[in-house]
């Protein structure tokens, strides 16, 4: 355990995590969650299980009882992780929304990232902020599956190199500050308009997508959205409707489009906070990987080239040029040079950057010493048909290029560079740098370096053969992570709600117990005279009446106040509807069974 913040990282998967992403990780706070916010937990769980035995994926129900997840209570993050290890799998606790890279980042890790908040009883059905039941209910489940499994994780790579601009960002922080203030009891409806205003215009004016923003609609529409088999009869399997009982219903519906899945879903924007007017069904599990890598085949990390250092520049934030070398640059490319055929043959940072190998910083080249930006040329050398990398050292020799003595190399381009060879550095036997001192390095009219600038640190590498998001070895560049300061909210207690939860907790006491019966008629006036708009304790207490077929009186005085409140208030008409029906279900033989095999 780490004493610090309580997060636990005896899992395997969880502590193979670098430090950048586990500044993410918080404490679950187990002890401060409610009866409420259990009871409500337990209402969702078992109305799951309910609808969804019969539509969605049959693996399913499955990984609900693999992954040991309970149907009464909100499960710890631990208990999770000892399951979750069987599987190669762990998982953290996070607060709220992460920033995309590092969630995807995590998955690639076959870490679940899970947000430890748990919706409001007025957001049963739906929630636009993540939350407990999203992440343990809904993705936790399925990655029982194998070759789901290796799709998420590999989505988690080809995400983490995703290349992303400053506006994904800002519309990140404006979608996390959204759903809090849509998660906040009697939120300001002035706020929350603004904020939706504030989406609507970050979306609107995003520009061109970049990869990550376009990889994120494909995750939505498979991860959170995804439906899977026919277009006629589809099952669900994305999390976002898992968790959601409201949606898990509707999306089967004909209103929803149902459209086969293709790499096309990347051209179909979302809206978090509202139901999603269609759905995209893939055939099976092998199809979302296709879909994926015939994506990623055309990712600047798999293309480089100029496309690739193109999509560096515009994104302004740090990202990773890596020469066919090995040699990888890391900063915020500010230009690259190009000749008549309109291939790269210098680029350019600005500010720090780091030079790496394998995802490892190069020693004495990290941002301490390229403070001030890095620059080099691309391409093969005139003095010979190999490319530069794959130079011996007897070939270097032969050209003139010898430590301790002055050197000229002179590119096909027709970049000059030429001083005295101070070091020649190889990892792997591939030639990744050769230092200069006194050294000048032009192209036609334009210096790009002078000798009283330093020492002159040259590439070597006949193209770039891969471009991504962030540092190569984050850790080392220090690449600490934005972490929201806006945290998610957390309800404030005050002296009724305490009286509120502690009736939820007297009546979960009496069902575990099996004891105490004849206090619920005393625990319900309670509710009535003190809490008249509260709905679920009633549901919960008319349940157990029906199970042990007592004081009927009362059981006939709740079940007339529910439908009232049924008849009366729209938005609790369906979820009465559903408790009664599960009161119902659950004296069926297989709710049993499946109650049984579900941890206490």
């Amino acid at each position: 355990m780490n004493s610090q913040s309580g997060i636990s990282y005896d899992n395997a998967a969880v502590a193979s995590c670098p430090k950048h992403l586990l500044q993410f990780a918080v404490d679950q706070r187990y002890d401060d969650y409610t009866s409420v916010d259990h009871a409500v937990w337990r209402f969702i769980m078992r109305q799951n299980m309910f609808f969804l035995k019969e539509y969605a994926h049959k693996v399913y129900f499955q990984g609900l009882l693999n992954t040991g997840i309970s149907f009464d209570r909100i499960p710890r993050i631990q208990e999770m992780n000892d399951i979750l290890a069987k599987i190669g799998w762990g998982a953290v606790a996070v607060d709220g929304f992460i920033p995309p890279a590092a969630f995807m980042e995590f998955q690639a890790y076959r870490v679940l990232v899970i947000a430890c908040d748990m919706r409001q009883i007025h957001h049963i059905e739906y929630t636009p902020a993540p939350d407990i039941v999203h992440e343990a209910a809904g993705h936790a489940p399925i990655i029982v599956d194998r070759e789901y499994s290796e799709y998420l994780q590999r989505f988690g790579e080809v995400g983490a190199k995703a290349m992303s601009s400053k506006k994904d960002f800002e519309l990140y922080q404006a979608i996390r500050h959204l759903s809090i203030l849509k998660e906040r009891p009697n939120a300001d409806p002035k706020e929350v308009d603004e904020a939706t205003k504030l989406v609507e215009h970050r979306q609107k004016t995003l520009g061109e997508p970049s990869e990550m923003a376009l990889l994120s609609r494909l995750h939505w529409w498979t991860v959170e959205y995804g439906l899977i088999g026919t277009l006629e009869n589809p099952k669900i399997y994305g999390a976002g409707l898992l968790s959601s009982i409201g949606e898990s219903v509707s999306c089967l519906e004909p209103e929803v489009k149902k459209i086969p899945y293709s790499i096309d879903a990347m051209n179909t924007a979302f809206d978090i906070t509202t139901r999603q007017p269609q759905l995209f069904v893939c055939r099976d599990f092998q199809h979302l990987k296709d879909v994926l890598e015939e994506f990623a085949s055309k990712m600047a990390y798999q293309v480089g080239g100029l496309e690739g250092i193109n999509k560096a520049i515009e994104c302004q934030n740090v990202a990773t040029c890596e020469y066919s070398s090995g040699l990888q640059v890391s900063g915020v490319f500010t230009e690259v040079i190009t000749d008549e055929n309109n291939s790269p043959i210098y680029l350019r940072t600005t500010g720090k950057t780091a030079l790496a190998f394998r995802d490892k910083e190069l020693e004495d080249h990290g941002v301490d010493y390229h403070k001030d930006g890095f620059g080099s040329p691309v391409g093969k050398w005139n003095q010979t048909p190999a490319a530069p990398e794959l130079l011996t050292n007897d070939q270097l020799h032969a050209l003139g290029i010898v430590e301790g003595r002055k050197g000229k190399i002179e590119f096909v381009s027709g970049v000059v560079v030429a001083g005295k060879v101070e070091n020649i550095l190889r990892r792997d036997g591939k030639l990744l740098l050769i230092t200069f001192s006194s050294c000048s390095a032009k192209y036609c009219d334009r210096v790009l370096f002078d000798p009283t600038w330093g020492v002159y640190d040259m590439a070597a590498g006949e193209r770039v053969s891969s471009v991504f998001n962030g540092a190569a070895d984050k850790d080392a560049y220090n690449q600490v992570a934005l972490i929201p300061k806006e945290r998610t909210i957390k309800v404030p207690s005050d002296a009724k709600r305490k009286r509120l939860e502690n009736l939820y907790a007297q009546v979960r006491k009496i069902r575990e117990s099996k004891t105490g019966y004849e206090r619920l008629g005393e625990i319900w006036e309670t509710q009535q005279a003190e809490h008249p708009e509260d709905w679920l304790l009633s549901m919960e207490i008319f349940e157990i009446l029906d199970t042990t077929d007592q004081q009927r009186e009362l059981k006939n005085k709740i079940e007339k106040f529910l439908n009232e409140k049924k008849a009366k208030t729209k938005d609790l008409s369906t979820l009465i509807s559903w408790g009664f029906r599960l009161v119902d279900y659950h004296k069926k033989p297989e709710y049993q069974a499946a109650l049984q095999a579900s941890p206490k």
